[in-house]
């Protein structure tokens, strides 16, 4: 079996969809000063970590 330490699929996916997200957010929050666009922020967030929390669970959790 491999070990690896990258994401892959659906974790992969979520990690840079929410980056991306977050990143995208705050662009537009720092240039519009439309306080709306928190929310996307924090929805990339929560998107990335669920990603890393999904990518941790298929590798049995905890370092090895």
């Amino acid at each position: 079996m491999s070990d690896s330490t990258s994401p892959h699929g659906w974790a992969l996916l979520l990690v840079m969809a929410g980056a991306l997200a977050a990143i995208a957010g705050t662009t537009a929050l720092f240039v519009t000063h439309e306080h709306a666009w928190r929310y996307l922020v924090a929805a990339g967030c929560l998107a990335q970590c669920i990603g890393w929390l999904r990518h941790g669970a298929r590798r049995g959790g905890g370092d090895r």
